[in-house]
């Protein structure tokens, strides 16, 4: 193993260590290597990347519309600018198969990164992938971080949530994100990701159900951060909402100037 690969596999483990039920690790979504010397500076442990802030800070959409390339370039730039450990919203691995996933894997690995969102959304596509096929999809993604020598975190998001805006019927679907959740646990996942969960009592029984920290997205209408780790989570993330600030104080600022 190189030094290089050395200090970015500690980097891996410091970044899993943070994960603490009950005393979550808060992520507050960067976008590109200024947005994270910012946040670093301001004392944060680590730092995570948004897909759909990145992919707005450079004019495109979400959903893999970013072309790789940049969105690995971007990667590297945040992996050279700050020491902390970072973790890439790498949405579906931008491939479909295990196959393109263990490449794709690869490719992220090389520019620094420690971690990753794997989200099990079908991309470009309607509804989610298959609870099998994703899981497979996850085990290759392990397989490929085992290869190159990094215990990289793997935080499995399901999007059953997010696909239901209507919040009465969260609770109907709890089976199959539990199901979700062993399976994607079994496959090597280091963490469960369920954006759009909001209810505590929904919360409380995913964290109580998990081997692996719950991440949850933190919404101004949802449970406070306080509330959210006394239910046992180990993550808050942000999402696009400091981007959006970000741009909304910029045109604020803007407009100041000119009047």
């Amino acid at each position: 193993m190189s030094e290089t690969v050395s200090i970015q596999a500690e980097k891996a483990r410091k970044f899993a260590d943070l994960h603490q039920p009950g005393n979550p690790l808060v992520l507050y979504n960067i976008w590109d290597a200024g947005s994270a010397k910012v946040i670093e500076e301001a004392g944060a442990e680590a730092v995570a990347t948004g897909s759909w802030s990145v992919a707005a800070a450079q004019g495109f959409d979400d959903g893999e519309k970013l072309p790789l390339e940049i969105a690995l370039m971007t990667a590297r730039r945040i992996c050279q600018t700050v020491d902390l450990p970072v973790s890439l919203d790498f949405e579906g691995c931008y491939a479909v198969g295990p196959t393109g996933v263990a490449t794709n894997v690869t490719l992220a690995l090389r520019q620094g990164i420690v971690g990753i969102n794997f989200e099990d959304q079908v991309v470009g596509g309607k509804g989610l992938h298959k609870e099998a096929e994703q899981a497979k999809r996850i085990a290759a993604a392990r397989a490929a971080a085992d290869e190159f020598g990094v215990p990289l975190f793997i935080n499995a998001r399901t999007d059953l949530f997010l696909h239901e805006a209507n919040q009465d019927w969260h609770a109907g679907l709890m089976p199959q994100a539990l199901e979700r959740l062993a399976a994607y646990t079994d496959a090597g996942a280091s963490g469960f990701f369920v954006p759009g969960l909001q209810n505590p009592n929904l919360i409380a029984r995913i964290c109580e159900a998990s081997d692996l920290p719950v991440n949850i997205l933190a919404k101004p209408e949802g449970p406070s951060a306080t509330d959210l780790a006394a239910l046992g989570v180990a993550r808050i993330s942000h999402g696009p909402a400091p981007f959006r600030q970000a741009m909304r104080d910029l045109a604020a600022r803007y407009v100041e100037t000119m009047n």
